[in-house]
């Protein structure tokens, strides 16, 4: 099974070990992008020395400042987790992610993004993804090594490739990007101003959170997203004529 682009980002890993490690682990399973956003020792000779033969993934191994330069051009981005989170995300199983990525990487490269070893992913962070894997341990020992999250992923996304007939698989537009997204909340949060809707709950701070959630969850593409953003534009348009103003 030869290799594709569905990218491995690693995120501030602490630990030189769990890099050869996790390289060992995508050349198992026939992956060879990793990508390193701010290591903090990188190369080392104990990365080397647990990759134990993956010499070829640690050389094409690349180096960025920031996540949103790993992750530059992918067309679908999941990021792990191991809690339980209240945000906007889709929420899916290591198996259900890796049939998604698999399918997504037809159109597009796509990536898994690993936090650090000790604090995993920020909240800022996660808004570069798509969906979230939720990767479930014991409730008795929760803490899971970066290299094993990668193996189990690494595993799923090999089993899938293998199982998937990807001609037949139908896809959908591609998503809207992180950028188009926020663009989309911001012009939502000004028409609501605009027209006065507000949250009708007891702490009336919420709106725009579940608006975020159900467009999240909704998973929009790049038409879609114009679509919503015509429909604000024409609301705040009629108002405007009509002698509303705005606020």
């Amino acid at each position: 099974m030869e290799s594709c682009d569905i990218r491995i980002v690693l995120v501030a890993p602490s630990h030189p070990g769990n890099i050869g490690a996790a390289a060992r682990a995508m050349k198992n399973m026939a992956l060879g992008t990793l990508v390193l956003v701010n290591p903090k020792q990188f190369p080392h000779a104990e990365a080397t020395a647990r990759a134990s033969g993956a010499d070829d993934v640690l050389a094409a191994t690349r180096v960025v400042q920031s996540l949103s330069e790993a992750v530059s051009g992918c067309g679908f981005i999941a990021a792990t987790t191991s809690r339980d989170r209240d945000q906007y995300f889709r929420v899916l199983d290591v198996r259900a992610a890796a049939l998604r990525l698999v399918a997504e990487v037809q159109r597009s490269p796509t990536a898994v993004v690993f936090g650090a070893e000790r604090t995993g992913l920020s909240n800022e962070e996660l808004e570069s993804a798509h969906a979230l894997i939720r990767i479930p341990a014991s409730t008795t020992y929760p803490s899971l090594n970066l290299a094993m999250a990668v193996q189990l992923v690494a595993y799923e996304l090999y089993r899938a490739r293998g199982a998937a007939a990807p001609a037949s698989v139908p896809l959908a537009a591609p998503l809207a990007n992180t950028q188009e997204m926020e663009r989309l909340y911001a012009h939502f949060a000004q028409v609501l101003e605009e027209i006065d809707f507000r949250d009708r709950t007891q702490s009336g701070t919420h709106l725009m959170a579940r608006i975020r959630r159900l467009l999240q969850r909704a998973e929009p593409d790049h038409n879609e997203v114009n679509i919503l953003r015509g429909i604000l534009t024409a609301v705040q348009n009629r108002r405007r004529t009509a002698g509303g103003g705005s606020r």
